[in-house]
């Protein structure tokens, strides 16, 4: 087996179906290391298919940490996920096996080796409060009121972002501060310089955006429907994270009959090309001691770090 030289983490970044999986398992098998999941949406059980998370025989073959652990109805928020690695990246140093990062989560990444604003949990009551005002007096009416209550928070949102506006006004209701002001009073990184491998896995757009449809063409096949419909019968609250994941909102608009299997096909493709999109421009800006390597460099990159 291979020893990554100072013990270091390795964290491997990329857009979504750009390869990250197949790469951490392979340096997984090479080192004898444990993955652990940096993926907003795969830590969600409910969610398997539509995730593309490892697949049961993939999560035999070696350890993986953190998929598939949290229950769609909880509001799992990027500090829970951050106190969760924390707990994997010791339990890997403990037993001196490489701890390897995988997933295309931004914000994770850069609460692991930056730090996290130490916003304190908000009570349910409150949230669920909150959201019901949203329900019922519109997104409009709940960005007034948060202009009113802090308008600082306010003027950096989009006035229709409900999630953001929703969550600004939890925040300031629950613990009489703006968000802003918990933001820059953060708590230390997990993974400080110097203890790290950081790459951000870059294939060419067009390959890249191929791989994206003709990956939502066979999650179809092996039964993201059905995960969809399963998550429909639970009647969950459409502003929880999992509720939002890519290709859930068409599909539940295909069940309830409003639009196409194929038209829903086509906005889960499209809305997952844009994501991805998104995720080169986010890691480019905000964590640019990220390596971008491609995917034929990869090896040349590992015999580095190795």
């Amino acid at each position: 087996m291979i020893s990554l030289r100072k013990n270091k983490a390795v964290l491997i970044a990329g857009p979504t179906a750009s390869g990250k999986s197949a790469l951490a398992l392979d340096l997984a098998e090479k080192t004898g290391g444990i993955i652990i999941n940096a993926d907003s949406m795969q830590v969600y059980r409910d969610l398997r298919v539509l995730t593309a998370r490892p697949s049961p025989e993939e999560e035999a073959a070696v350890a993986h940490r953190l998929y598939g652990y949290v229950d769609a109805a909880i509001n799992f928020s990027a500090g829970a996920w951050v106190a969760d690695a924390a707990s994997a990246l010791t339990d890997a140093r403990a037993q001196n096996r490489v701890p390897i990062f995988v997933g295309g989560t931004g914000l994770y990444f850069k609460a692991l080796t930056r730090g996290l604003s130490a916003v304190p949990p908000v009570p349910a009551e409150i949230r669920e409060a909150v959201r019901a005002r949203l329900e019922r007096d519109g997104v409009e009416a709940m960005h007034a009121e948060l202009v009113r209550r802090d308008p600082a928070a306010a003027e950096r949102l989009n006035p229709r972002d409900r999630t953001r506006i929703a969550r600004a006004l939890e925040v300031v209701e629950a613990t009489g501060r703006s968000l802003l002001d918990w933001h820059r009073e953060g708590l230390p990184p997990v993974l400080p310089p110097g203890q790290f491998s950081a790459l951000f896995l870059a294939p060419e757009r067009d390959a890249l955006y191929a791989r994206i449809d003709a990956r939502f063409e066979a999650m179809l096949k092996a039964g993201a429907l059905e995960e969809v419909e399963r998550l429909a019968a639970r009647q969950l609250d459409p502003l929880l994270p999992a509720m939002k994941a890519h290709g859930v909102p068409p599909l539940l608009r295909y069940l309830k009959g409003e639009i196409t299997l194929e038209q829903a096909s086509d906005i889960g493709r499209a809305d997952t090309r844009h994501y991805a999109k998104r995720q080169f421009t986010w890691f480019r800006h905000q964590l640019p001691e990220f390596a971008w390597v491609k995917p034929g460099e990869v090896r040349a990159w590992l015999k580095q770090e190795l």
